[in-house]
């Protein structure tokens, strides 16, 4: 019995030593190389983490991420410059306990507050920046964050830089009370002083950004940037769904659901966020004069260089006329047309619809280069009968809005078949204000059937949005041209053709209202629809004669992708002219020739 007893003994013994000889032969883990995902629950590789810029591997659930990990992700190596780096902190309640919760926080975290601020580059392009780190008290604005934030946008303003700010907060420091509510007022007043003298602020929602920060800086960009699925309101949730006594909707308040009720630019992955905010800082650079007059007189791709002096007609608001190429060859079409039986006013109606047209943004990616699309009109939605955002052509800086329709059934659904909302022509005017405070010329394609006349559009002010258009664009001070390159439909394409020049493509129509909408109002008969087009005088050659219209772009075919090519560097050209002749002209007298243009009808 004693023998069997040491026999198991020296038998566990030696399974002991094989277990610890064949952990020595395994790889060693050290402690805390594996983490488990708080989204999805999966074991992580923490290095992968890191490498996929703290974005989870396995599930794409976006991590916080400290505020100097950010700047490191963000700044170019050796660029960054810390302001404000320790201040004195106070308490200005005397809140109980006060004291120790921050400085207890600053010991863990190694934070003086809940917010870095400086200035880098990025991508060689200069900035003021301040990033939130959510672990310093949920990165609550108290007064010493709303100081940091308000002395970087100050020095900003006077140093002619633009402002970055990640946004990531609880709210209001509840440990502070009215002085941390009047950092909502003092930082948002900085913010418009940065505003008026012409700077940009590129705002950016991290999970979470919620009250007090929400409702003041954050909410504020020229541009409105968001991670992906950020948690983003005034009231939380839990405070939402306590107070009204239901249940949330799937994704409320995330950056989707902002994006898609309007008060979100753009939702830009981590890995691309760099590249992103370089190209808009890039879009925001002024380019010389001579640079201007260099790039334009390229874009005549060896034709003859743009005029330097502003035409008579030009500068009195008279039509410039179209070019002497152009009306020979529709002179040589016209010629064709009678061969072939001339084309009437019901057949440009027809090809002006013709489902192979191309649309707005067909013309964007032909004509410019970098269009970066920006989204909502800040109040209710984003509507997709709009799109709108910046570009360069020929590496000048321009704001590109257009009137989009579809070109399935289900496009056409998302696009309401080109029918903007109040919402679309509030876009649209929040895009041409923008240009307008950072002097970009302004380029509209104009294609819709008439504003949407939906419950939902009367509800939200439809003829509010189009007055208020008609209302701002003349007073614009920087160049606008509209190009009709479909339908121009009612006051629903005017409100996007208070330019300075407005064109139209040969087989686009413009008129007060459908042919068939006019046959039925005034011959009670929408079958003659036809006849009807014929004497509203609505083609671009009718409307060259009555001068509405200043120029006739050349369709020697009917305008379809394939012919795109021909169509654009057409476009381009006479774009470079009128850039040339405008660019020249300051804000008075671009308002000014704008008043005279349509004063004289």
């Amino acid at each position: 019995m004693l023998k069997d007893m040491f026999k198991k003994t020296y038998t566990v013994i030696d399974s002991h030593r094989a277990a610890r000889k064949a952990a020595s032969e395994e790889p060693s883990i050290p402690q805390g190389l594996w983490r488990k995902c708080n989204k999805c629950g999966q074991p992580i590789y923490v290095e992968d983490v890191k490498n996929n810029y703290y974005v989870c591997p396995k599930c794409g659930g976006y991590f916080r991420v400290h505020a100097y990990r950010r700047i490191e992700m963000l700044i170019d190596e050796g660029t960054f410059e810390e302001w404000d780096k320790e201040m004195e902190f106070s308490n200005p309640l005397d809140f109980p306990g006060y004291e120790k919760k921050v400085q207890a926080t600053r010991e863990k975290t190694k934070l003086n507050e809940a917010v870095v601020t400086g200035k880098g580059a990025i991508y060689g392009y200069e900035a003021a920046v301040g990033v939130c780190d959510a672990r310093f008290i949920m990165s609550s604005m108290g007064h010493v964050v709303g100081e940091k934030i308000t002395r970087m946008v100050e020095r900003a303003t006077e140093e002619k830089l633009p402002v970055i700010i990640f946004a990531c907060s609880g709210g209001a420091r509840m440990q502070e009370g009215i002085v941390s509510l009047m950092q909502m007022a003092k930082t948002s007043a900085a913010l418009k002083r940065h505003h008026e003298a012409g700077q940009l602020f590129i705002s950016v929602f991290t999970d979470p950004t919620t009250g007090g920060v929400t409702a003041s800086f954050a909410m504020l960009g020229d541009i409105i940037l968001a991670e992906p699925n950020a948690l983003i309101g005034f009231a939380g949730p839990r405070v939402i769904q306590q107070t009204i006594g239901q249940k949330l909707p799937e994704g409320f308040q995330r950056a989707e659901f902002l994006l898609d009720h309007g008060f979100v630019d753009k939702i830009v992955p981590r890995s691309e966020q760099k590249q992103v905010i370089a190209d808009i800082l890039r879009m925001h650079q002024k380019p010389s004069q001579e640079d201007v007059k260099k790039a334009l007189n390229e874009a005549l791709a060896g034709g003859a260089p743009a005029e330097a002096a502003v035409s008579e007609k030009a500068a009195d608001g008279k039509q410039d006329g179209a070019s002497e190429d152009g009306g020979r060859k529709r002179s040589r079409r016209k010629e064709k047309d009678k061969e072939a039986g001339e084309k009437s006013a019901w057949d440009t109606v027809q090809l002006s619809r013709n489902a192979a047209r191309p649309v707005a943004t067909d013309y964007i990616n032909a004509i410019f280069d970098d269009f970066m699309e920006f989204h909502g009109d800040r109040y209710f939605k984003d509507d997709g009968a709009i799109v709108g955002g910046i570009a360069t052509f020929h590496g000048i800086p321009v704001t590109v809005i257009g009137q989009q329709k579809g070109k399935t059934t289900k496009e056409n659904l998302k696009r309401n078949f080109g029918m903007p909302s109040p919402d679309g022509y509030r876009k649209a005017l929040r895009l041409m204000k923008q240009a307008e405070a950072f002097g970009r010329p302004v380029i509209c394609f104009v294609d819709t059937p008439g504003a949407f006349c939906g419950l939902e559009a009367e509800e939200r002010g439809q003829g509010e949005a189009i007055a208020r258009n008609l209302f701002e664009m003349a007073a614009l001070t920087v160049p606008v041209v509209s190009l009709v390159i479909g339908e121009g439909g009612s006051g629903g394409a005017l409100a996007m053709a208070v330019s300075n020049e407005v064109w139209m493509m040969e087989n686009a129509i413009y008129s007060i209202l459908s042919p068939e909408g006019f046959a039925s109002i005034l011959w009670k008969d929408s079958k003659k629809a036809p006849e009807a087009a014929r004497v509203m005088k609505i083609t671009a050659a009718d409307l060259y004669q009555l001068g509405m219209i200043e120029q006739i772009i050349p369709e020697d075919e009917p305008a379809t992708v394939e012919t795109m090519p021909e169509i654009a560097g057409a476009i381009s050209e006479k774009l470079a002219d009128f850039l040339n002749v405008y660019g020249k002209m300051s804000g008075q007298e671009l308002e000014q020739q704008r008043y005279e243009r349509f004063r004289r009808m």
